[in-house]
């Protein structure tokens, strides 16, 4: 009998103590040497392949169930694991909403072999259902609570003092935050311009942002909660959160990092429109700044596809949100190869992050006993992002076009090869994501 189901052989693996030349020795879908010798069911030769552990995306709208046109479980995976992408967190703003248990029933039973990477799913809070979140945060499968402060993709919406602090006092699991006020929202409605999407960012502006991410840090230390800011895009938001780490993580994504209004607007249009918006490259270098900082935990791609008919309305009438779950690992593998970033920093913010941010079980590194999940990736080669190459059901990407260094070669789930060279394997069979609150409560 073979002493391993895979081994992968001669490529650079990045454990939690550095990069090692070693071949990767798996059984039963875990890791189960550093360093392996010995005969195995398969090898795959990773020479001149940097093995990195599997990339966790935390913010997906994958749009199944009632959006189907625009995604849906299946293509929204497909596409996340040829971008090396392992594991996913879907959000709660479907049609219907997953704000009830049997809504995260039904999202389960629609990925059990559907979705080619790993998952778990978002509830919902809604102003009517606080009293239940406690239990429902605590269903497997459940990547925790989301709480929109500001109106985006969708009709969930939390907005009153009162009412957010009825939902973090229900429950225990970090709540993961969208932070646009809505009031200031509402008032400044008339800076939008008609037929021009480079106005976005004026009517959904920094004190936007900035006065519902102080809201919330308010409400969550008055709570006891601990909480995660998604998509931060702008610097004081990151100097303010950078005070509060005792309590709050926080987020941003590969989009805000390398796109910015000055270019992005003439160029896309309203392809570049997105919530919370692109801005300055003032701000984008700023976010690099805390970057650089440690500030950010986490890297999410915020994937949140529309049809490109839907793109097409005129502004404001289109919708807001760009795919990005199979461009997220090859854009910041491109920032590393252009001295923006580490590959160190990179796997903090997409493995490691992830699993200390949201207590993950058996994944988020590669150690012995964890999950056989790596991102497979060529530092060096030099690629071209083509419409060809994506895989989500929307068809395109603010990124088309885009030369880049550094691209994701093979994708393993559980010491499965799902994807190798832009070949996926024969069947999906992503499970649900383990969580110490759910494993463990």
């Amino acid at each position: 009998m073979a002493a391993y189901d895979l081994i992968l052989a001669n490529g650079t693996v990045h454990t939690p103590g550095g990069a090692v030349r070693a071949d990767l020795g798996i059984r039963g879908g875990r890791i189960a040497c550093i360093g392996a010798t010995g005969d195995a069911g398969e090898t795959i030769d990773c020479a001149g392949l940097d093995i990195l552990p599997g990339v966790i995306d935390t913010q997906v709208h994958f749009r199944e169930p009632g959006l189907v046109h625009k995604e849906d479980l299946e293509s929204g995976s497909r596409a996340a694991v040829l971008g090396g992408v392992t594991a996913v967190f879907e959000m709660p703003n479907t049609r219907p909403n997953t704000d009830s248990a049997d809504a995260i029933a039904d999202k389960l039973a629609r990925a059990h072999h559907r979705m080619w990477c790993d998952h778990a799913f978002y509830v919902g809070a809604t102003n009517h259902n606080a009293a239940s979140l406690a239990e429902l945060e605590r269903i497997p499968g459940t990547a925790g609570v989301k709480i929109f402060m500001g109106a985006s993709t969708g009709d969930l919406l939390v907005a009153e003092d009162e009412s957010l602090a009825e939902v973090l006092a229900s429950g225990h699991r970090r709540v993961a935050i969208h932070a646009e006020d809505e009031a200031r929202m509402n008032a400044r409605l008339g800076e939008r311009v008609a037929g021009d999407a480079a106005s976005h960012p004026v009517w959904r502006d920094d004190e936007s942002a900035l006065l519902a991410t102080r809201r919330i840090l308010k409400l969550a230390r008055a709570a006891g909660r601990r909480i995660h800011v998604l998509h931060v895009t702008t610097p004081a938001e990151l100097e303010l959160l950078g005070q509060h780490k005792d309590i709050a993580t926080c987020e941003v994504t590969p989009q805000h990092l390398t796109l910015a209004g000055e270019e992005a607007y003439p160029r896309l249009g309203t392809l570049a429109q997105m919530n919370p918006p692109i801005r300055s490259g003032a701000h984008r270098e700023g976010l690099w700044h805390w970057l650089q900082q440690g500030v950010p935990d986490i890297l999410g791609s915020d994937h949140a596809p529309h049809t490109l008919d839907e793109k097409a309305r005129p502004y404001p009438e289109s919708p807001s949100g760009m795919p990005g779950v199979q461009t997220m690992l090859p854009l910041m593998l491109d920032h590393v190869a252009a001295g923006r970033t580490t590959l160190a920093r990179v796997i903090d913010l997409t493995s490691a992050g992830p699993q200390r941010v949201f207590g993950i079980v058996g994944k988020g590194r590669i150690a012995v006993g964890y999950d056989a999940d790596f991102s497979i990736v060529d530092l060096k080669a030099r690629w071209t992002i083509g419409e060809d190459w994506l895989a989500s059901r929307s068809g395109w990407s603010p990124f088309t076009g885009m030369t880049l260094t550094g691209k994701p070669i093979g994708t393993i789930v559980r010491g499965r090869r799902v994807m190798w060279h832009g070949e996926l394997a024969a069947v999906a069979d992503g499970e649900p994501i383990r969580f110490e609150a759910t494993e463990f409560a």
